[in-house]
């Protein structure tokens, strides 16, 4: 080939692999029902200062049509916000990512309801003093953990944006999801009560607890991955992923991994 031909087409790969946008995730932590210090109108004048390509919601397809338009805007402030965002442009793509169908998925499992059935009766044999001083000490953590965050849920949502409170909100879930289960596997009382599943049968507060636990693992990364998927086949977009604030720091946690290597930027939506 001729010698400044060559060079000619480097130059031109070279500059084009500089000129490329890289794809932009930004996760957006939310309250999911209106609140004074967040609410619709506030995550919309948010999403009006990102300025995404794409929308991606906490929930799974069944909410949308086959054409990803809302079969019906629910009351949640992501829907109303994202709702309005799309009518006034257009352009912009709304998408699922959670898991296909959650909350059926933990029913017929029987995840559900014996997570909030065991985590009630814990709450009764701490305040009973019937569990053990090791017990005791780790139910008191976990519900301690839970104060710093509802002060900061109820400020501006920077201060439920940071790595901070993601770290706060890590903390509480390894207690709820980890801990907590260090208890519920060797007392009695969560072997001996039972919860009849949809299927008509039985699982013991133990198990269905435990399930529950893995389901939050399984739950978190099955969303990053989807996530992923979405961002993988969209190069160049910025991307909005909106998500109750308790789960954004496993899906920052998962995104990181996975976006390792790859043309992809994990910011916040405040940053420049």
């Amino acid at each position: 080939m001729n010698k400044p031909i060559l060079i000619v087409l480097i130059l031109i790969t070279i500059l084009s692999c500089k000129t490329e946008k890289s794809t932009e995730i930004i996760v957006i932590g939310t309250l999911h029902k209106p609140e004074s210090n967040f609410n619709s109108e506030i995550l919309f004048n948010i999403l009006e200062e990102v300025k995404p390509d794409f929308i991606l919601r906490e929930v799974d397809s069944s909410f949308f049509t086959s054409d990803f338009r809302y079969k019906n805007v629910s009351t949640s402030n992501e829907a109303i916000a994202s709702e309005k965002y799309f009518k006034k442009y257009s352009k912009t793509k709304l998408r699922p990512y959670e898991f296909e169908g959650r909350n059926e998925y933990r029913l017929n499992i029987g995840s559900r309801p014996t997570d909030g059935f065991t985590t009630k009766l814990l709450d009764s044999l701490n305040k009973a003093n019937l569990l053990t001083a090791a017990e005791s000490k780790i139910y008191n953590k976990y519900e301690s953990l839970l104060e710093p965050l509802i002060i900061l849920a109820s400020k501006s949502p920077e201060n439920f944006n940071n790595s901070t409170t993601d770290s706060i909100c890590a903390e509480r879930q390894y207690y709820q999801y980890k801990m907590l289960s260090k208890i519920t596997n060797v007392r009695d009382e969560f072997s001996n009560r039972f919860h009849t599943k949809p299927n008509g049968e039985k699982i013991s507060y133990r198990d269905g607890f435990q399930l529950a636990c893995d389901f939050w693992d399984l739950r978190n990364k099955t969303m990053a991955k989807n996530i992923m998927t979405i961002s993988e086949q969209n190069n160049g977009k910025r991307i909005v992923v909106l998500c109750g604030f308790m789960h954004r720091y496993y899906i920052l946690s998962e995104l990181k991994k996975l976006t390792k290597g790859k043309k992809i930027i994990i910011k916040e939506y405040y940053e420049e």
